[in-house]
């Protein structure tokens, strides 16, 4: 006779032939063929009237855990044994003698945690910060570890901070789901540390300007704003408007917005925040802001412009312009001086050239403006021989000095010292420019027939 005991979905065990099913780990019969013998309801045998037999558990626990046998009553006896083992997800489990005292202290002291976890297998407890902060674990010795979870049912928080404040999860995992977690509350307890955002305001009046403060506190304080030392207190009005604005668990922000600013409103301020642990008040100064005065009058409209560059002057020549000029002048004299002194010695008459095909003479327009046959000479840099300028063959010079005109007087000798200046002019014009000989005498031409002579 085969016997066969095969685990089944549902918990249920299946025996062929006339059997009897037994806790192997209590000898409790549970059954006989159909007959139930155990007392609890959960259990039920059934028969598919051939040789099948299964034992059925309902709403299963975890004290159904253990081995189950079937066995046939022959000679010998046959029998099959099979184990039911029974998971359980976690739990976490609520002490009630656990308040909440426990997740609070003082600064500087000390906080402890403990989540206890139930199930099968047993599960593993870890503990992780809200928002994935790091959980700052502290040592006697001011060392610190900041770590993203810590393992254990107990989570211990030596010498906490401020910045400890917040949510703590533990969470509990067997490899059975669902996980289960437990958010814990840690609250640091602490007086008022205050500060004003700016010490010294300035304001004009009739303008409305805000004061602001920020404050750290644990637990909740009682906060407000204070004029001439602290000894008014200011309310919500149509002058004032209070607010306040919480960043985080401790840090608050205080503001303080004065309308319509006069000369009385000019002067200290102060916030204030106080609560169990203590009181702590920061003095913001008030002052006027002198505006200038608004023009009266209509604004010229802006007119871009652009700034002329200013012309780079030669780089080769240290003096002035004048005074080269001057120097000129005083050759030219001097050149002059010796004509004259040869002509008063009576040393001979000079020849002409065709200054027309040499590109440097000058050519009289006629006998009138000449200067008594005297010829007049120029003295180029770029030219190895004097250019000179002279009356026809058949005029003698005149003994007089021939710088003095005989018939153009005083007018006669302001032309010349006109036509003189203008030759040294164009001499310096040459010398910087290096234009030709013949440009040079072309202008100087032109110069003397413009001048009135």
């Amino acid at each position: 006779m085969l016997v066969r005991l095969e685990p089944q979905p549902g918990n249920l065990y299946v025996c062929y032939n006339n059997v009897a099913w037994i806790k192997s780990d209590s000898k409790a019969i549970l059954g006989i063929h159909t007959h139930m013998v155990s007392l609890n309801p959960r259990l039920t045998v059934t028969h598919n009237g051939h040789n099948t037999w299964k034992l059925h558990i309902s709403r299963v626990q975890i004290n159904d855990s253990g081995s189950y046998m079937c066995q046939v009553n022959t000679d010998p006896m046959k029998s099959l044994s099979g184990f039911l083992d029974v998971v359980v997800p976690p739990d976490i489990l609520n002490h009630p003698e656990h308040n909440l005292e426990e997740g609070a202290s003082t600064e500087g002291g000390s906080i402890s945690l403990v989540c206890s976890a139930t199930g099968v297998p047993k599960p593993k407890v870890q503990w992780r910060r809200e928002s994935g902060k790091e959980i700052i674990l502290r040592a006697e010795s001011r060392d610190k570890q900041a770590l993203k979870s810590v393992e254990g049912e107990k989570l211990v928080l030596t010498n906490v901070h401020r910045s400890d404040m917040g949510g703590y999860n533990c969470i509990a995992s067997n490899g059975i789901p669902p996980s289960v977690s437990k958010r814990f509350d840690v609250h640091v307890n602490f007086s008022p540390t205050i500060k004003a955002i700016n010490q010294l305001v300035g304001a004009p009046v009739e303008r409305e300007v805000t004061l602001e403060c920020i404050v750290e506190v644990y637990p909740k304080p009682l906060n407000g704003w204070y004029r001439n030392e602290g000894n008014v207190k200011l309310h919500n009005g149509n002058k004032y408007n209070i607010t306040e604005e919480m960043i985080n668990l401790y840090t608050w922000h205080l503001n303080l917005t004065i309308k319509h600013l006069t000369k009385s409103d000019f002067g200290a301020y102060s916030c204030s925040s106080v609560n169990a642990l203590g009181k702590s008040e920061s003095r913001i100064r008030l002052q006027e802001l002198r505006l200038p005065p608004k023009s009266t009058t209509t604004a010229t409209p802006h007119v871009h412009t652009t700034v002329k560059p200013r012309r780079k002057q030669p780089p080769a020549h240290s003096k002035g312009l004048n005074e080269v000029v001057r120097a000129k002048e005083s050759h030219f004299s001097n050149q002059m001086q010796q004509g004259n002194d040869v002509y008063s010695n009576g040393i001979g008459v000079l020849q002409s050239a065709k200054s027309v095909n040499s590109g440097g003479a000058l050519e009289s327009g006629n006998g009138n403006d000449m200067i008594n046959g005297a010829e007049v000479q120029t003295n180029f840099p770029t030219r190895n021989a004097y250019e000179k300028s002279y009356t026809p063959p058949g005029a003698l010079p005149s003994p007089r000095t021939p710088w003095i005109f005989t018939n153009g007087g005083s007018h006669r000798l302001a032309c010349t010292q006109k036509s003189t200046t203008a030759s040294v002019i164009i001499f310096w014009m040459l010398f910087l420019s290096q234009i030709s000989n013949f440009q040079a005498v072309r202008v100087v031409s032109f110069l003397q027939s413009r001048a009135d002579c």
